[in-house]
C-alpha cells in the first residue's frame, strides 16, 4: 500500500455514509444492527472516559458532568445519565421523537464512562495526560460513526440541537456551539475540569468523527 493510498483511507467523509446495518426507521432492529449500536456506544463511553482519567480538561458535556458530582455526589456514570433524560426532555416542545439508538445512547455512554472511569488509571502528567485525550477523541469519533451510521435515532444532545435548529432557523453548527458553551460554562463554575484537553476536544473531535466515518464508508462500500 502507497502513502497516497494510506492518506485517502483515512480521508474525512462530508456526508453521513448508507452502511449495509443503516435502518429504515428509528425502530427497526436486528441482532447485527443492535451489536455494532452498542459497540460504539461503548467505545463513545470508553472514549469519553479515558479524557476524565487523562485529567487534562474533559469535553464539554463531561465538564458539566463532572461539576455536577461535586455539587451532588453522584458519580459521574449517573450524572451523564441524569443529564441526557433532562436533555430528551427538551425534545417535548421541540417535536422531536427518540429512537432505540437514543434510549441506548443514554443507558450506554453513562455505563461505559462509569466503568471506564475505574479501569483506566488517573493520570497525573501533562504528557501522559495529552495522550489519554487523544486516543479518548479517536475512540468518541469512532463509536460516533457507528452508532450514527445505524440509524437508531440521535441521541439527546444531538437531538436537541438539531430540533432547535429546525424550530429557530439558525444554523446547525451555531446551536451546537451555544448549547457546549453555555453546558461548558455552566460545568467549570460547578468545578468540572477545564483545561488542552477541553481544547483539543473542541478542535479535534469534528474530524475525529469524519475520518472514521470515511472509513466505514470505505470499509462497506459495494
Amino acid at each position: 500500500m502507497h502513502f497516497s493510498d494510506v492518506i485517502a483511507f483515512f480521508k474525512p467523509h462530508k456526508t453521513v455514509p448508507i452502511t449495509p446495518w443503516r435502518a429504515d426507521h428509528r425502530w427497526q432492529l436486528s441482532l447485527s444492527r443492535v451489536a455494532i449500536l452498542f459497540f460504539g456506544l461503548a467505545i463513545f463511553g470508553l472514549g469519553d472516559s479515558l479524557l476524565v482519567q487523562g485529567d487534562v480538561g474533559n469535553a464539554p458535556w463531561t465538564v458539566f458532568s463532572q461539576g455536577l458530582t461535586y455539587r451532588t455526589g453522584l458519580s459521574i456514570g449517573w450524572a451523564t445519565a441524569i443529564i441526557s433524560i433532562f436533555v430528551l426532555l427538551i425534545w417535548i416542545p421541540l417535536n422531536e421523537k427518540p429512537g432505540f439508538g437514543t434510549l441506548s445512547n443514554i443507558v450506554l455512554i453513562a455505563a461505559f464512562i462509569e466503568i471506564g472511569t475505574h479501569i483506566f488509571p488517573k493520570q497525573t502528567g501533562t504528557l501522559a495526560g495529552v495522550a489519554f485525550a487523544l486516543v479518548g477523541i479517536a475512540m468518541v469519533g469512532l463509536g460516533s460513526a457507528l452508532y450514527i451510521t445505524c440509524g437508531l435515532g440521535p441521541g439527546p444532545r444531538d437531538g436537541a440541537m438539531t430540533g432547535i435548529h429546525f424550530k429557530t432557523g439558525i444554523r446547525v453548527g451555531r446551536v451546537r456551539m451555544g448549547i457546549e458553551l453555555v453546558v461548558l460554562t455552566i460545568g467549570w463554575l460547578m468545578g468540572g475540569r477545564v483545561g488542552i484537553g477541553t481544547a483539543l476536544f473542541a478542535l479535534l473531535i469534528g474530524q475525529s468523527v469524519a475520518i472514521f466515518l470515511g472509513i466505514v464508508a470505505r470499509l462497506t462500500r459495494k
